[in-house]
């Protein structure tokens, strides 16, 4: 463990830095290999005109994000459970973004996995953490909320004896768990239609989990989340308009998993859907859109997710990405105000 464990804040700190500066060393090596062998992205043909020229943009920058964070990682923090149960969810729902990508550049489309078997995969990947969670972490099922209101998942328990041991599985968290994990994923991975927008939000979501983890006294986490951070840093210096590079489903599924774990681990699942709340936002207007047009044949907007919304209004790609930095922000204020309101 790199530096001072009496001082955890420096730690912190530190692991954004390193994080930062390993994803901005590797990514112009890696933007330059995706060039060589033309990996680039498929851009929606019924997506926004303005966007047809980053067409063959080199994609999959997740792949460096998540080398930073794991490296640093490693090198900052302690081994323990949680931290392995965080990185195991951020390289699990990474790979299946990984398969996403490579299948969209292999098959020349833009769009990977069915719908079917991304769910296929995230349900997998949900129920290894769960379990893990609940039986080795020892996080209860219990959904807090700011106020000191709290609500019992645990009262549909099944036990398991396997070899000696007991297995429980707290069916309704689990289903909860999968809502959130599952849903953060895919919530972030819609967030990632402009240049900047998903690794600046997932940046500031980040810090505020990072601060949350180490008020609850887990400073690995806070390293982890910190390294995070730091990985989109390194990766925004490439990611700012004009992109040079996209991190793709690699990234935005890992990242979103990631923030979605952290959550779990800590038993602040809805602060994090406060700290979320732009990437939520972003997943119902699609919602909204679909069940709109699906029953009245209209829609609510001039397209979803909302980001392309004001694009189609005439605001600037970079005026957008700005205000729901803002925007972002202020979700991570707010629930790390209403943090300190849990029961």
């Amino acid at each position: 463990m790199l530096g001072n464990p009496a001082y955890p804040t420096f730690q912190i700190f530190l692991a954004l830095f390193i994080s930062a500066l390993i994803a901005g060393l590797i990514m112009p090596l890696w933007i330059k290999f995706l060039k060589k062998d033309g990996i680039g992205q498929q851009i929606r043909a019924d997506g926004p005109q303005s966007h047809l020229v980053k067409a063959g943009t080199p994609t999959m920058g997740g792949v460096i994000i998540l080398l930073s964070v794991v490296i640093t990682s490693l090198v900052m923090a302690k081994p323990t459970m949680e931290l392995f149960l965080a990185l195991g969810a951020m390289l699990a729902t990474g790979a299946l973004g990984l398969f996403d990508d490579v299948t969209k550049v292999v098959q020349k489309r833009s769009l990977g996995l069915t719908p079917s078997g991304k769910m296929i995969g995230l349900t997998l990947i949900v129920v290894v953490f769960f379990l893990f969670a609940v039986n080795a972490c020892g996080v209860e099922p219990v959904i807090r909320f700011p106020g000191g209101f709290a609500i019992d998942l645990g009262i549909l328990t099944t036990a398991l004896e396997l070899g000696g041991m007991t297995v429980e599985i707290p069916w309704l968290y689990l289903v909860f768990v999968f809502l959130l994990l599952a849903g953060m994923s895919n919530a972030v991975n819609l967030t990632d239609g402009l240049d900047g927008l998903a690794g600046g939000t997932v940046m500031m979501s980040m810090l505020v989990m990072a601060a949350i983890c180490f008020i609850c006294h887990d400073a690995n986490l806070a390293i982890f989340c910190a390294a995070c951070a730091g990985g989109c840093i390194g990766f925004l210096w490439f990611n700012a308009y004009p992109a040079q590079i996209f991190m793709g489903d690699t990234g935005s599924l890992a990242l979103g998993g990631a923030l979605a774990a952290v959550a779990v681990l800590t038993n602040t699942e809805v602060i994090s859907l406060v700290v979320g709340a732009l990437f939520i936002a972003e997943t119902l207007s699609v919602m909204i859109q679909v069940v709109s047009f699906k029953a009245t044949g209209k829609r609510v907007f001039l397209m979803a997710p909302i980001h392309h919304h004001f694009e189609k209004k005439g605001w600037a790609e970079t005026k957008v990405v700005i205000r729901f930095w803002i925007i972002a922000a202020a979700c991570g204020a707010l629930g790390l105000a209403l943090f300190f309101q849990l029961g």
